[in-house]
């Protein structure tokens, strides 16, 4: 009955004597999302290609990345990512959703400039806290700053408030993170190597400003090819933007449509790929805030509606377990000195004997890749927050 009401909903809003518009069960969705997303397979694909092809990944947390890269890439050890950051071929900077992500070095050029809305937004929450401040000085004073040599949030604050000594500390510095394009510097981010947050402009650190004008419908369809099918309100809550609809009116000439079974239109490109509701999805451990996690605002393609919220809310502390390509569980890895590695992995939903003897296997493989243990211990158990 639920599958009828769709296929009517679909033929309500088709125009008459148009073909009726294919409707997507959230599956089908679920397949073809994971199959940009490179989690239906493993790919040879190097990892700077992959972050290019992803458009980032999320990088609230400093470790996020690598597992993500680990869950998508043929043979990828933690060395392949941090190489490139120590290279500058990739940067962490404040994008999408105005939160840090991963970013090869030409996107956070032309892709973090089109992202400005979002963190606009953000700035503005501080405005009240910042009265009688010139935020075009600020602008100047930071960027001046910031260039002579990295500075740390701290020293920024510090410096800000020379100049504006009755201001509130925390809004001088998130105003200049928002009003500068700033990359957080190495060692932050590579792996193995404690580093305190020091901050750069991208434009300092990479040695040169955008070759490229920003593209907001190049941004859409490389959205979609990493995330499609989606919806204009699905970008828009991955980007953090708003008044999208405009853009994709202009691409639906090269664009495919269809509908999910609430009726939502989804746009796709022609050519990507949508794999069978039945093609086989493999274990996957997923580091908290992963791309595939948060890249829809209808996330029920990934995340049962029925478990919703289970995977995490906020600032998250632990990963997700995808079995046959949906959330079912969480986990935790701890390592010590001279003992074995563990993952622990909490069951969101009833995992079957040869879901668990799947689910151990690529634990198994996670902890040989991502830490120097020798030994390795797989442990089940039923959800409980691993936060608390």
């Amino acid at each position: 009955m639920a599958a009828y009401r769709a296929v009517m909903a679909a033929k309500k809003k088709t125009p008459a004597g148009a073909a009726p518009v294919p409707v997507l069960t959230p599956r089908a969705l679920g397949r073809a999302t994971l199959e940009r997303q490179l989690l239906l397979r493993r790919t040879a694909m190097s990892a700077k290609d992959a972050v290019t092809h992803l458009v980032g990944l999320q990088a609230q947390n400093t470790k996020p990345p690598y597992y993500q890269l680990l869950a998508r890439l043929q043979g990828f050890r933690p060395a392949d990512l941090s190489v490139l950051m120590e290279a500058r071929e990739v940067v962490r900077i404040v994008s999408l959703r105005s939160t840090i992500h991963t970013h090869t070095a030409e996107d956070a050029l032309t892709l973090r400039p089109l992202m400005q809305p979002a963190i606009d937004r953000e700035r503005n929450m501080f405005r009240k806290r910042l009265p009688g401040v010139d935020l075009d000085r600020l602008r100047e004073l930071s960027r001046a700053y910031v260039e002579e040599a990295p500075r740390s949030p701290k020293e920024i604050r510090e410096r800000l408030l020379t100049e504006w000594p009755d201001a509130d500390p925390q809004a001088l510095g998130i105003a200049a993170r928002c009003l500068l394009p700033l990359v957080q510097v190495t060692p932050r981010g590579l792996w193995g190597i404690s580093g305190g947050v020091a901050l750069t402009t991208v434009e300092r650190w990479l040695g040169h400003a955008g070759e490229a004008a920003p593209d907001m419908e190049r941004a859409v369809l490389r959205y979609l090819g990493a995330f499609g099918p989606a919806s204009v309100r699905d970008m828009q809550s991955w980007a953090g933007l708003t008044r999208l609809m405009e853009v994709f009116e202009r691409l639906r000439p090269r664009l495919v449509t269809f509908r999910d079974e609430h009726g939502t239109e989804l746009f796709d490109l022609p050519d990507a790929p949508r794999p069978a509701e039945d093609t086989p999805a493999p274990p996957r451990f997923l580091p908290e805030f992963d791309n595939v996690l948060l890249g829809h605002a209808d996330r029920t393609r990934i995340i049962p509606a029925a478990l919703k919220g289970l995977n995490g809310v906020g600032n998250q502390t632990y990963g997700s377990v995808l079995v046959d390509g949906l959330f079912a569980a969480v986990w935790r890895l701890d390592t010590a000195r001279d003992a074995p590695a563990v993952v622990t992995v909490q069951e969101v939903r009833p995992l079957t004997a040869a879901e668990r003897e799947a689910v151990t296997g690529e634990a198994r493989d996670l902890m040989a890749a991502m830490t120097p243990a020798t030994e390795y211990d797989v442990r089940f158990g039923a959800f409980v927050d691993l936060g608390r």
